[in-house]
């Protein structure tokens, strides 16, 4: 996991963010998979992968400053 402590967070978060929220318009495409999740609808295979992909971010975020807090103890 070195190569995570390298990556600046501002910046990942930042892009973090933006994917999430793509497409601006007319839904972002977390919210609608997350919905779809929260109603039992999420059965496919491209509907599961869009929800991996605009979340991988936000999972690496915070799995950087999971990592941070347990070495600064």
């Amino acid at each position: 996991m070195k190569w995570l402590e390298k990556i600046p967070l501002g910046p990942l978060v930042l892009v973090a963010a933006f994917v999430a929220l793509l497409p601006f318009r007319p839904e972002p495409h977390l919210w609608e998979k997350l919905g779809m999740l929260a109603n039992g609808q999420l059965t496919r295979i491209v509907d599961i992968f869009d929800l991996l992909w605009h979340s991988a971010l936000i999972i690496l975020v915070l799995v950087k400053i999971i990592l941070a807090k347990k070495r600064n103890g």
